[in-house]
């Protein structure tokens, strides 16, 4: 007995002993791959710890990190890089990393324990705005960034498609019926949100393929540095064709009030079918699902289930709703035990109809613990605070930051930084943890990394946090610097998200009123077209070679030539009010000078050019035919995105070199055109025969009908200082 025991024992120490040499192993394989020169320098330990937590020290002229595993090692790492070296580490594999000659040494021990246990990132729409074109390169870094940045729960749908192949061929779908199910790539998401069947399909199989291995790679990583990826579950989603097979399924076209997601010509053919979660076949296809996907990607039982994402419900009857929210999570429970349903609360917030009782109802069909409420855009609006804290339910504080990658300013750090200090109070034993929902991965990586970073027990208030960004940013310690980032942060980027939703020369031209609403509150600090003009003017005048600061240069400008593209818009508004042709001429001529100055400084950083995205979307591709495809899928998609003219044309609309100069500038044009034609004639403008005109030839640059013209690249510094003499010289700009 003696004997059994000791070896028991001895068993249970080499388990955990191994267990600690992966965490230690897999923080070291993290700082070498990021790091490679100065990974040596770093010495990763395993400590005992009941909950999240890491402490940095010197010893021997190394670093020293430990941490309770692999993520809190990475939270450490990055704790160290962003404080001591001043050194900030994109999600762009591109995106250079700026490290000091020597490593600081640390004075004592710092130690740092997470106060939220759980982080979660990524949105179902991120993997069309900004990843669908992601090879593991990308993939390796942004999931290193996740780690240095302690996500612990990552929303992981890549390669779906192929689990769902092999799910529908099994319900005997042929090839053909199950890829023209599918959309085209970057549209993916909205058909796993149960939005748009088919649009840009069939699918190629090289795509399942070549996903499906991408995956494995990508769960395998995640789960190395301690996270828990978030997998996809049956929602109700089927093919039409199914009904072929299954003629008496209790089954229905799902739609909206305007009868059809997304405002589709021949809608009908893209909208999605939706399986009632009382038919007897929906656990079967769940449970079909789940083991099919945990054969390929094996499970850590959180599961993404979204069922009314954007759509109308069957019905709005309290009761009904808790029912069919019951059998949804049954139907999980039956395939998995073990099973917690995490799913988002943005279509609570979107649609108006889910008021108190029904979202009580729906969270009340999964026992308390096994569901998780991702509370969806709490900068702007906080759920939490309206109904009674999901009643409940474990929920997380996200901050969304933007729609479809637009790139207006906006970075609301002391507002964050507030909101969740007050939730953490606030919110009730059930609130669990923070995370980030974006819809694309955008210039300013800074707001996301504030959120997640709150889940730590970081001892800085927020003026000492900018402080410090605006230090990594430039690479060196200045006052000055300092005081120009606190105008920026302070009295630029600090505004509530909704007046802001887009920018306006990447807009459909009109002649109507366009700036929307400016409503500001006493969280709210609203900049003037003058304020960032000066902190253009003032950011020029600060010298550093560090990329983060040339990034913040060129967005800062590009939104000064924006706002004061505007300004001359309003000039030939009036001209055109006052029927003076020549003046429309004269200031049209201006317009098109100021876009492609415009295009100029776009072209000063990689980061806002459309090449980048093209050629990643091309490099998928192994044939002409398939390179083309995925070209046209990128196109499309930040730029008409649908077939027809509705509120989703330029939804995804980016600040692009390249973009702006040969779809943006062509449309300008037309419309400059096509006003003055109208007033030759003595006529009013005809706005929606221009609409249609201009659709007709985006569309055929979303086809790839019309080449790419790119500008060349220019120093950000010296182009900035240009432009600004250009067009800002005159005495208003000049002032406080």
């Amino acid at each position: 007995m003696k004997n059994k025991l000791f070896t028991l024992l001895l068993f249970l120490l080499s388990a955990t002993t191994m267990m600690a040499g992966n965490d230690v192993k897999n923080a070291q394989a993290l700082a070498k791959r990021l790091l490679p020169k100065q990974a040596s320098a770093f010495i990763f330990e395993k400590m005992d710890a009941d909950s999240d937590v890491f402490t940095l020290q010197s010893r021997g002229g190394k670093i020293v990190i430990s941490g309770n595993n692999a993520n809190s090692m990475a939270v450490g790492l990055n704790y160290y890089l962003k404080r001591y070296c001043l050194t900030t580490i994109s999600w762009f594999k591109d995106d250079p990393i700026e490290m000091p000659q020597t490593l600081p040494m640390i004075d004592g021990t710092l130690k740092i324990k997470a106060r939220m246990p759980m982080r979660f990132f990524l949105n179902y729409c991120t993997y069309g705005y900004s990843m669908p074109w992601f090879q593991w390169a990308d993939w390796e870094r942004l999931i290193d960034w996740m780690a240095l940045n302690g996500v612990n729960l990552p929303l992981a749908i890549t390669g779906q498609e192929s689990v769902w192949y092999n799910v529908w061929r099994k319900y005997g779908l042929s090839d053909e019926e199950i890829r023209s199910y599918f959309t085209g790539p970057a549209f993916l998401a909205w058909h796993r949100m149960c939005n748009i069947d088919s649009w840009h399909g069939p699918l190629p199989m090289s795509w399942l393929k070549s996903q499906e291995a991408l995956q494995k790679r990508i769960v395998a990583r995640e789960r190395e540095l301690n996270m828990k990826p978030v997998l996809p579950s049956f929602a109700g989603h089927i093919p039409a064709a199914l009904l072929r097979i299954y003629p008496h399924l209790m089954a229905t076209k799902v739609t909206d009030n305007q009868g059809g997601w997304g405002n589709f010509k021949d809608h009908e053919k893209y909208n999605c079918t939706f399986l009632n979660s009382i038919d007897p076949l929906f656990v079967k296809i769940q449970k079909d699902f789940l083991q099919e996907q945990t054969r390929l990607y094996g499970t850590d039982h959180i599961y993404g289930l979204d069922p009314f994402n954007e759509v109308d419900p069957p019905t709005l009857n309290v009761d009904s709703i808790g029912m069919i929210s019951k059998n949804l999570y049954e139907s999980l429970a039956k395939a998995d035990k073990d099973a917690v349903w995490l799913q988002m609360a943005w279509t609570y917030y979107y649609k108006k109809y889910w008021n108190g009782d029904r979202q009580r109802a729906l969270y009340h069909g999964a026992p308390q613990g096994k569901m998780i409420l991702l509370d969806y855009f709490c900068e702007n609006k906080e759920l939490w605070r309206q109904n009674q804290s999901f009643f409940g339910q474990d929920y997380l504080w996200n901050y969304l930051g933007n729609f479809g990658g637009r790139n207006r300013l906006v970075g609301p750090t002391k507002r964050i930084f507030n909101r969740i200090d007050s939730v953490f109070v606030e919110g009730g034993k059930n609130m669990k943890g923070v995370g980030a929902t974006l819809e694309a991965l955008e210039p300013d990586i800074f707001p996301y990394e504030l959120t997640l970073e709150k889940a730590w027990e970081i001892p800085e208030n927020i003026t000492a946090w900018q402080d410090n960004l605006a230090d990594r940013h430039i690479g060196f310690v200045s006052e000055k610097a300092r005081h120009i980032y606190s105008n920026y942060f302070n009295k630029v980027l600090e505004v509530n998200w909704s007046p802001y939703s887009s920018t306006f020369i990447e807009n459909r031209p009109t002649l109507r009123s366009w700036m929307k609403k400016r409503m500001p509150n006493d969280e709210t600090v609203i900049p003037t077209y003058f304020d960032i003009v000066k902190l253009w003017r003032e950011m020029t005048t600060i010298t550093s070679d560090r990329d983060a600061y040339k990034l913040d240069l060129v967005n800062i400008g590009r939104q000064a030539m924006s706002d004061y593209f505007v300004t001359i818009w309003l000039k030939y508004k009036l001209a055109y009010q006052l029927q003076d042709v020549e003046q429309m001429r004269a200031i049209g001529k201006q317009m098109i000078e100021v876009l492609n100055d415009y295009d100029a400084l776009l072209g000063c950083h990689p980061t806002f050019s459309m090449e980048r995205w093209v050629n990643a979307a091309k490099d998928l591709g192994s044939t002409p035919e398939e390179k083309q495809y995925y070209e046209r899928d990128a196109r499309t998609i930040v730029t008409v995105w649908n077939n027809n003219l509705s509120g989703l044309n330029d939804y995804s609309e980016r600040a692009w070199a390249g973009l702006v100069h040969s779809f943006y500038i062509p449309r300008w044009q037309l419309f400059i055109d096509t006003t003055i034609q109208s007033r030759l004639e003595g006529k009013d403008w005809d706005e929606n025969a221009y609409a249609k005109e201009s659709f007709a030839t985006e569309e055929k640059f979303a086809n790839n009908e019309t080449p790419i013209v790119y500008p060349k690249a220019q120093d950000p510094v010296l182009l900035s200082k240009k432009l600004l003499q250009k067009y800002f010289s005159a005495p208003a700009f000049q002032g406080e």
